[in-house]
C-alpha cells in the first residue's frame, strides 16, 4: 500500500467516524426533543383532565341537589325519618340524578360524607343506593337518625385533599318563601331552600382550576307530610 493510499484510507475512516458521530448526535437530539414533547403533552393532558374533573364534580353536586325528591324513609327499627337529612359533615337525600346513570336511571338514595384523611385534610365522598320506597333507607338509619357514612369500594370521591368542607342548609320563611338563615343541621321533614357546600383545597396551582364552594337551590316546596290527593 502506497503512502497516498494509506492517507486516503485514513481520511475515509475519519470521515466515516465523523458521520457516525453526527448521526448519533442528531438521533440523541431528536429523542430528547420527542421526550420533552411527550412530557409536555402528558402535563397538559393531566391539567385538562383535572380541570374537567373539577367542573364535573360541581355539576354532579348541583344535579343531585336539583333532582331531590320530597319523600320520607323508614329506618330499620320502624322509625320514620325525612329522606332529606343532614348536618355539617353528612347529607342524605333521595334524588332522580345519580353518578352512575345521570338523570336517566331510577331514583337513588344519595349519601355525602366528609371524612378526614391521613396526613391532614378532608375528603368528600358520595355513596349511592337504589331507591325502591321508604324502606330503602332502612340500613342507613335507626332511632329517627341517620348513621355516619363510611367509604366502601363503590364510593365516589367528589373532592379530595381539602383544607375544610362544611355543609349548611338555608331555611325558608313561610310568608315569603325566601331563604333567611343558613343552618349547620337539617332534620326537618320539608326541604331547605338551598344547600351550601363550603370547601377549599389544601393546595392550589396557578395552572389548574381550583375547587370552589357550591350553592345549589332546592326548588321543591311541597309539604312532605301531606300526601298527594286524587
Amino acid at each position: 500500500m502506497t503512502a497516498a493510499n494509506a492517507r486516503e484510507r485514513g481520511f475515509t475512516l475519519i470521515e466515516l467516524m465523523i458521520s457516525i458521530t453526527l448521526v448519533a448526535a442528531l438521533s440523541t437530539g431528536m429523542l430528547f426533543a420527542m421526550r420533552s414533547a411527550l412530557i409536555a403533552y402528558e402535563k397538559t393532558d393531566h391539567r385538562l383532565q383535572s380541570n374537567r374533573r373539577v367542573v364535573s364534580v360541581e355539576r354532579i353536586m348541583a344535579h343531585e341537589l336539583g333532582g331531590v325528591i320530597p319523600v320520607t324513609g323508614t329506618c330499620s327499627d320502624g322509625s320514620t325519618i325525612g329522606a332529606f337529612n343532614g348536618d355539617a359533615q353528612t347529607l342524605h337525600l333521595v334524588s332522580t340524578y345519580s353518578i352512575a346513570d345521570g338523570a336517566r336511571g331510577l331514583p337513588h338514595v344519595v349519601e355525602w360524607q366528609v371524612l378526614p384523611i391521613r396526613g391532614g385534610g378532608y375528603r368528600l365522598i358520595a355513596n349511592e343506593y337504589p331507591y325502591n320506597g321508604p324502606s330503602s333507607v332502612g340500613a342507613l338509619c335507626s332511632g329517627g337518625a341517620y348513621h355516619t357514612g363510611a367509604a366502601n369500594p363503590q364510593s365516589f370521591v367528589l373532592a379530595d385533599q381539602l383544607a375544610y368542607c362544611r355543609l349548611s342548609y338555608m331555611s325558608v320563611a313561610p310568608d315569603t318563601r325566601m331563604g333567611t338563615v343558613w343552618n349547620p343541621l337539617w332534620n326537618q321533614p320539608n326541604l331547605p331552600a338551598a344547600v351550601h357546600v363550603d370547601l377549599a383545597p389544601q393546595f392550589t396551582t396557578a395552572t389548574q382550576v381550583p375547587l370552589v364552594s357550591v350553592t345549589a337551590p332546592v326548588h321543591i316546596t311541597r309539604d312532605v307530610n301531606v300526601p298527594y290527593g286524587p
